[in-house]
């Protein structure tokens, strides 16, 4: 790649010295008009080449960078194209109305939209449509041509005036160019610093030249192959020698600075575009001085202008806004998982506290609640006792059995294990435990209602540890049931993707509050009755299975529990799972 670029180097040396050569000793003629204007057509044309094979070769961004320029190429070596046809196949001057010049005119336009894509930038901070920004500019300069130039061009044929607004606001263009590149040259650093500084050398030197010739025309000095041409010549050069530099760097997306100027400059160029037209047309309507068909024309190029303008600033807010309710959905998406989360560590947080509590103390309360029983049992066995120290003795006993059952309760939530896995087909395993409550609920008026999937489908589980689960799950919804004489209790099994999901939602009253069904020692139900530990330790036994346990209240009345494990593939390993979209713990269902 040096090797290239150094034979390149000789190169430019020996056609800036062979235009020198030629201009200072060649007869003005067509040998020389031939070897300029054929010349210059060869340079642009190595210069696309070089340009395309750089877009080839990247990606992205960057890819699109080097294309625009490939494209301000091709247009640049088309309207050179036009000056060979007319000088050296015809062998005849161009004339004053020049088709090549517009197309002059409009390739500097995708050289702008280059620069202004700037591919250092990372891809996520570009927020507007590289497309519609090319577009935009496009036609703002388009419709500068048509307003300034275009009308003394054909409208009504004034040569001397076309010719000086042309080269005007040819060159105001080209320092646009110059100047925003100068800013980039500025502003970054490593690769892109490299390419940007040669782009801005390039360009620099072909503003300079071409306002030199341009001068020179008007004076009618310039001819074809001149001294006028070398520094042009350089220019071409130096754009093939700034595509083959940027063949030997590795350039990379990095944060620039004043990011937030950079990005905010898009949208205020074209508020400026929108703006000056209506003041344009009012100067054209109100002040121009030129002949009524001029000024009628320039009004309606114009009004054509705000519209076209308008309709892709309106198509731009369009696609600002469906980007800014993607951003909002998402924003909503990352807070309910964010929830989701919070709610499974404070959960777990409360467990393993409980756990900790619980494993210190319940071996302690056991004994004396053992001595208390055992004493209050002999002492209800005296047969010397009135009625009311009979009773008393009783309640004390009754009192220390339900302490007791509390404490077991206790140490077995506490002192929860891992327990064996094996695979198994968890929705046999459903329909087994709903077997055997089915004659209990009948007997309670409550009518259940399966559609459990058998496609045989495994988890890694417990056998006993699931099917206890079960039976606290459909335990609750009995009780809730029974409180209002009875209803449906509906048990459903489905596939979701990797998931296998179980739900069971009953016709009851539904849960006060949702969010706190699995906290330890919550129960809703009377005094005597439920510890409320039976759901803590299901939610401790399903996320010990890799799964997800939720509540939450239905639109109808009634609870939904919500289960979800993960299959096994064929080799007995955890199949790959998705995002989960089960409702999220701890978060009220309306």
């Amino acid at each position: 790649m040096v090797l290239r670029r150094q034979c390149w180097t000789i190169c430019t040396v020996g056609v800036v010295l062979a235009h020198a050569i030629v201009a200072m000793s060649a007869p003005a003629g067509y040998a020389r008009i031939a070897f300029a204007d054929l010349t210059q057509l060869a340079l642009v044309a190595l210069a696309f080449s070089v340009m395309v094979a750089n877009a080839v070769r990247n990606r992205g961004q960057t890819r699109l960078f080097w294309s625009l320029l490939s494209l301000g190429c091709l247009l640049w070596g088309t309207s050179l194209g036009g000056w060979v046809f007319f000088e050296v196949i015809q062998r005849r001057e161009v004339p004053d109305l020049f088709f090549g010049d517009v197309i002059l005119f409009v390739h500097i336009v995708p050289f702008m939209a280059a620069v202004a894509l700037r591919p250092h930038r990372p891809r996520e901070e570009k927020k507007l449509d590289s497309t519609l920004n090319f577009l935009m500019l496009l036609i703002w300069w388009v419709f500068l041509y048509l307003f300034i130039v275009f009308p003394d061009e054909y409208v009504i044929r004034n040569t001397p005036v076309y010719s000086g607004n042309y080269d005007l606001l040819y060159q105001f263009e080209c320092l646009m160019l110059l100047v925003a590149l100068g800013f980039l040259t500025a502003s970054v650093r490593g690769a892109w610093k490299t390419i940007y500084w040669n782009l801005f050398i390039a360009v620099g030197l072909y503003t300079w030249s071409s306002e030199a010739i341009n001068a020179a025309i008007s004076r009618h000095q310039y001819a074809t192959g001149g001294l006028y041409d070398i520094p042009f010549a350089t220019s071409l050069c130096w754009f093939v020698f700034a595509g083959l530099r940027a063949r030997g760097l590795l350039p990379a997306t990095e944060p620039a600075t004043a990011s937030s100027k950079w990005l905010a400059l898009s949208p205020r160029l074209a508020m400026i575009a929108i703006l000056s037209l209506p003041i344009l047309g009012a100067w054209s309507q109100f002040i121009d001085v030129a002949p009524p068909p001029i000024r009628r024309f320039r009004l309606l190029v114009t009004l054509a202008a705000m519209l076209v303008l308008g309709a892709f600033v309106f198509l731009r807010q369009y696609l600002l806004d469906r980007e800014l309710v993607r951003l909002l959905e998402e924003s909503h998406k990352s807070l309910e998982n964010l929830k989701r989360l919070q709610t499974q560590v404070v959960q777990r947080e409360k467990l393993a506290s409980l756990g900790q509590l619980v494993a210190g103390a319940a071996h302690e309360i056991n004994n004396p609640v053992a001595a208390i029983l055992g004493f209050s049992d002999l002492l209800a066995a005296n047969r010397n006792l009135n009625a009311t120290q009979l009773a008393m003795a009783q309640k004390i006993g009754q009192q220390a059995r339900r302490t007791r059952d509390l404490v077991s309760g206790l140490l077995s939530f506490a002192q929860q294990t891992p327990a064996e896995k094996l695979a198994l087909d968890v929705c046999a395993l459903l329909q087994r435990v709903v077997q055997m409550k089915m004659l209990h609920l009948e007997t309670k008026g409550i009518r259940v209602h399966t559609a459990i999937s058998t496609d045989g489908r495994q988890i890694l589980g417990n056998t006993n540890q699931l099917m206890q689960c079960f039976l606290e799950v459909i335990g609750n919804a009995m009780d809730a049931l029974t409180e209002v004489g009875g209803g449906i209790l509906t048990v459903s099994a489905k596939n979701e993707g990797t998931d296998v999901v179980l739900e069971f939602s009953d016709t009851g009253p539904g849960m006060v509050e949702p969010g706190r069904v699995f906290d330890p020692f919550y129960t809703t139900k009377p005094i005597g009755k439920g510890t409320g530990l039976g759901l803590s330790a299901t939610y401790g036994v399903v996320q010990d299975h890799h799964g997800q346990i939720s509540c939450h209240n239905r639109e109808g009345g009634g609870a939904v529990f919500v289960l979800r494990f993960p299959t096994v593939d064929g080799a007995g390993s955890l199949a790959p799972t998705h995002e989960k979209q089960s409702v999220p713990l701890a978060v009220n269902e309306p």
